[in-house]
Parts: C-alpha cells; sequence; structure tokens
C-alpha cells in the first residue's frame, strides 16, 4: 500500500512539471515547433535544447517561438530574433564567422602545434643521441 501511494505521489508530481500543450493548427505546425525547440539551446541551463528543459526561461522562450509562429514568421527570422536578444549561445550549431573563428579552428590549431613540438622533441633527441639510438661503449668486455 505504501509504495503504490509512493507511485502514486511521483506520478502527480511529475505531470506538474509537464510542458503547457500549445494549440497547434496541425500537425506541420507542430513538427516544425519541435525542431525549432530542439535546435535551439536554453540560456539558464546551457547544455539542454529548449524542448528538454524545464527552466521557466525555456518556457518562455517556447511560447514566445509560439507565438511568432502564429505571426507568420519564418524559422529563419525567428531564429534571427532569438540570435539578436540572446547571441550566438542559443544556437546549438553556430555560424561560421570571423567572432568564432578560434572556437572552429581552435582544436586543429592546437593538434598541429602538437605535432610540430612532438616532431621538434624527436628530433633533438635524435641528434643529441648521434644519431644511434644505444651506442656500444668501450668499456664492455665481450
Amino acid at each position: 500500500m505504501r509504495a503504490l501511494l509512493c507511485l502514486i505521489g511521483l506520478l502527480i508530481a511529475s505531470s506538474a512539471f509537464a510542458i503547457d500543450p500549445l494549440p497547434f493548427a496541425d500537425k506541420d505546425q507542430e513538427d516544425r515547433f519541435r525542431v525549432l525547440v530542439a535546435e535551439l539551446r536554453c540560456v539558464q541551463c546551457q547544455n539542454q535544447n529548449l524542448a528538454d528543459s524545464d527552466a521557466l526561461i525555456a518556457k518562455d522562450l517556447r511560447k514566445e517561438i509560439f507565438e511568432q509562429m502564429q505571426a507568420g514568421r519564418s524559422d529563419d527570422e525567428i531564429v534571427a530574433f532569438l540570435v539578436e536578444r540572446y547571441g550566438e549561445f542559443v544556437l546549438y550549431r553556430p555560424v561560421f564567422s570571423g567572432k568564432n573563428l578560434l572556437l572552429w579552428l581552435g582544436p586543429l590549431l592546437i593538434l598541429v602545434i602538437g605535432g610540430v613540438a612532438v616532431a621538434v622533441h624527436l628530433r633533438r633527441r635524435r641528434v643529441a643521441a648521434g644519431d644511434n639510438p644505444m651506442p656500444i661503449s668501450e668499456d664492455i668486455d665481450w
């Protein structure tokens, strides 16, 4: 009986956090909405998209996106509005631009610098060893 009460309590608590249903005109509009909120990042959670976030700002942004869709704005216009308001941080896939050049090319640059450093280190070791990794000592009696 106690387990049943706990289960009922969990079901009631989980339904309290459910996302409010929105009155979509048709299935295409709902699919479009779901794609949009899945591609945009929650500005509070930072590692969740708007579809998965339970934060109040995510709920407000979902409502804002829905209202803009009802007003007839395109996906690009909605995304541009959110980027203008919150910056490129809201995009899970930021655009390639001069502002984020280091973000895109940084890992490649670090890899190249590391490869050059290893090559220089190995070359110096070989030169210091006289091109013979194990010199034969004259003191050894065979």
